[in-house]
């Protein structure tokens, strides 16, 4: 079996998470209906269901390290954003065999697909902050080899 795409897990994740944020409807209600309404073909699926399930579980925790960079309060984040720095946030502190330059690839490509003209940017400014405090060791190791 060819193992899908994480990066398509990870666009499906965000309107997921979307849906979810705006609805407050259950991550699995949401799971249910988005595999049903939208083209999965190529999808780590795996990956889609375990952001879509996980990012809840720790959202007070993923908040909390987004909360202190941000230039307004949380509430007032763009939802597609907010969506795209949990990803970004979850995987710098849960997955850390995935390098964070890779993390904020993605996050900063899922907000120039679905954000606001100049939500990327936004994006980045902050997820770059949470990697120097969660990712440090691995940006610090990367610099001591340039």
């Amino acid at each position: 079996m060819v193992k899908g795409s994480r990066h398509k897990a990870r666009r499906a994740a965000v309107q997921a998470l979307y849906q979810w944020q705006l609805t407050e409807q259950p991550p699995r209600d949401i799971e249910d209906h988005f595999i049903l309404d939208h083209e999965m073909n190529g999808v780590d699926l795996e990956y889609f269901h375990h952001l879509v399930r996980e990012i809840p579980l720790h959202l007070h925790e993923l908040d909390d390290h987004i909360a202190p960079h941000l230039d307004r309060k949380l509430n007032d984040v763009d939802p597609v954003e907010l969506a795209c720095l949990r990803i970004g946030t979850y995987e710098f502190e849960f997955q850390p065999e995935i390098p964070y330059k890779v993390i904020l690839n993605e996050a900063v490509e899922l907000a120039k697909t679905f954000g606001a003209e100049h939500g990327h940017k936004y994006v980045n400014a902050i997820l770059d902050k949470i990697a120097a405090g969660l990712r440090s060791r691995e940006i610090q190791a990367e610099r001591s080899t340039a």
